[in-house]
């Protein structure tokens, strides 16, 4: 009896655990329509939003990826870091970049950094910036970059990553120019610092979407304010300004999922 048992749960674990890892594989492309205040407009600006790679855990190719992203053609991609956390995996990021260059976004490719890539220290840390560099992307660490659309000026401000201390928003603010503010960030606990910064959208990721949630991602809890209010993916606001929370396109600690499902997100913003 004990047998029969034993092997019952280990069959229950063992397709649970399989469902589990297939849902890493099973990739939701979601479209936001965006609501803002220039609601009214004519112009719109298309986003392509990439979080939380984890190299180290990804089910998706970048073959696959090509061909997800083979359909629409960005005006502008915004990546919301934890690309890697080890330096052998940093030639793995190549083949991923070489698929995000040859979409060539009117605008430019921007991507900010998180925890993960945090973990990488001098030489390695510099390696993947560089990395990053070489395939036309712009590493923002507190920093912003000011396009002009449609006669629309666009002030894309990058802050860096808030849960290792390394947000600096008046940096990050230094003399923009009047005009809409797009903020990308890892940590989207960041909102709440921010009564003072405007912003017309923010992008970030960092939670995974829970990435196991039971049915609450409570593990998160002790990730910051926004998870112990259930806020761990999608649009939200914050006065009155919206964010959005990528659950990511990999994982982090063991490759499977359970109630969320990697993400990309096109962002369509009114401007």
């Amino acid at each position: 009896m004990a047998y029969i048992i034993s092997a019952t749960l280990f069959i229950i674990i063992s397709y649970f655990i399989y469902k589990a890892n297939k849902n890493t594989k099973d990739v939701k492309i979601n479209n936001i329509q965006v609501p803002t205040k220039h609601q009214s407009s004519q112009s719109t600006l298309s986003i392509l939003h990439l979080s939380d790679l984890h190299l180290e855990n990804i089910s998706i190719s970048p073959r696959e990826l090509a061909i997800k992203l083979s359909q629409e053609k960005p005006d502008l991609i915004a990546l919301t870091g934890d690309f890697l956390d080890r330096k052998r995996t940093i030639p793995k990021l190549i083949p991923y970049l070489k698929v995000i260059q040859e979409l060539q976004p009117t605008y430019g490719t921007y991507a900010v950094l998180g925890n993960h890539d945090y973990v990488l220290k001098g030489e390695n840390l510099t390696n993947l910036i560089s990395t990053l560099e070489q395939y036309n992307v712009v590493v923002m660490q507190n920093s912003n970059k000011t396009i002009e659309v449609n006669n629309q000026i666009i002030n894309i401000i990058g802050i860096d990553d808030y849960s290792t201390n390394r947000s600096n928003l008046e940096k990050s603010y230094e003399q923009i120019k009047i005009g809409i503010n797009i903020v990308l960030t890892h940590d989207p606990n960041i909102v709440l610092q921010m009564d003072n910064y405007h912003f017309d959208y923010l992008l970030a990721g960092h939670f995974h979407g829970g990435q196991i949630r039971y049915p609450k991602a409570y593990h998160l809890v002790k990730m910051g304010q926004l998870p112990r209010l259930n806020i761990v993916k999608g649009l939200h606001t914050h006065n009155d300004s919206p964010f959005y929370i990528s659950e990511g396109l990999g994982q982090t600690g063991v490759n499977i999922r359970v109630g969320s499902r990697p993400e990309i997100t096109y962002h369509n913003l009114a401007i």
